[in-house]
């Protein structure tokens, strides 16, 4: 991805997206863009309109940390979409590489013994382990059964953003699918701003953008996110309706990834659907290992 290409359409939709009333700023009536005017973040950034420019031509690289909060200021950047610009920056100027740790490929990771025993542990809600490409790493007896549509493909890694924009059961899959989407989306520009050189999300991003338009549009228009918690509503195919909350958890011990947990709340229908789950994962196994004796 190139970083100059990144920048420069990153900082235009962002300033074209936020209207002057917004920035304390007359909307005027012969406006001939949408959003603010360079001009205008340039001047509530307390930098010339000749440097902004240059700045949304993509030449961030050497750009101080002041300079970058201004125009995170201006522009009323939230806290993902500045720590992208942040990323995007260090790309630029070569010290991404020095200042993150090495972030590993699906490829070069396996799973600890103790990561699948403490994945394990987690028996009332789906826990796994993905990487910022959305591929699942590692999963409990919950999270596979959640997930078995994403599963089911056995040609290539389970991966979430996959499932969601090229399976036609993934919009059974998430009601809200539209929001899905943008989440799913966001996820990706995020990690492609901490990680501009990861072949395989070139890769899957490349894939996605041929084969779908609505990922296609969404990949345009340059949103991120931090994704560490709320709430989803799901219709599993065996289970029905699920309305679950998640906890997102950095792992101190890989960088770049994240352990996820699903619950629901207690003496809710969705607690009752995630027991019908459970035994119905319990009935798979038993079935599985059953057909395993009888082919040996």
């Amino acid at each position: 991805m190139d970083n100059r290409t990144e920048v420069r359409e990153f900082l235009v939709s962002r300033r074209a997206k936020l209207r002057p009333e917004q920035a304390g700023l007359p909307a005027g009536t012969r406006r001939r863009v949408p959003g603010l005017r360079r001009s205008e973040v340039a001047s509530l950034a307390g930098v010339s309109i000749e440097y902004y420019s240059k700045l949304e031509r993509g030449t961030v690289a050497g750009v101080s940390p002041s300079v970058l909060n201004a125009v995170a200021r201006a522009l009323q950047l939230d806290d993902a979409e500045r720590a992208h610009l942040f990323d995007l920056a260090r790309a630029a100027d070569g010290s991404g590489a020095l200042m993150r740790p090495r972030r590993r490929t699906a490829r070069q990771w396996s799973v600890r013994p103790s990561l699948q025993w403490a994945l394990d542990a987690v028996t009332q809600g789906p826990a796994f382990v993905r990487n910022g490409r959305m591929d699942l790493l590692a999963a409990n007896r919950l999270a596979r059964a959640f997930y078995a549509e994403v599963y089911a493909d056995p040609q290539r890694p389970a991966n979430i953003a996959r499932f969601t924009f090229l399976d036609e059961k993934a919009h059974r899959f998430y009601p809200e699918w539209d929001l899905a989407a943008d989440i799913c989306v966001a996820i990706l520009r995020t990690e492609a701003g901490r990680d501009p050189h990861d072949k395989d999300l070139h890769d899957l991003v490349g894939e996605l953008s041929t084969r779908s338009d609505e990922f296609r549009t969404r990949w345009g228009a340059h949103n991120v996110r931090h994704h560490g918690t709320g709430v989803k509503k799901y219709r599993h195919h065996v289970v029905g309706d699920l309305t679950l909350a998640y906890e997102g958890l950095e792992m101190a011990a890989e960088p770049g990834l994240t352990l996820t947990i699903y619950t629901a709340e207690p003496a809710s229908p969705s607690e009752d659907a995630l027991r019908l789950l459970a035994s119905w994962a319990a009935s798979q196994e038993t079935d599985s290992d059953a057909q395993t004796v009888v082919r040996e």
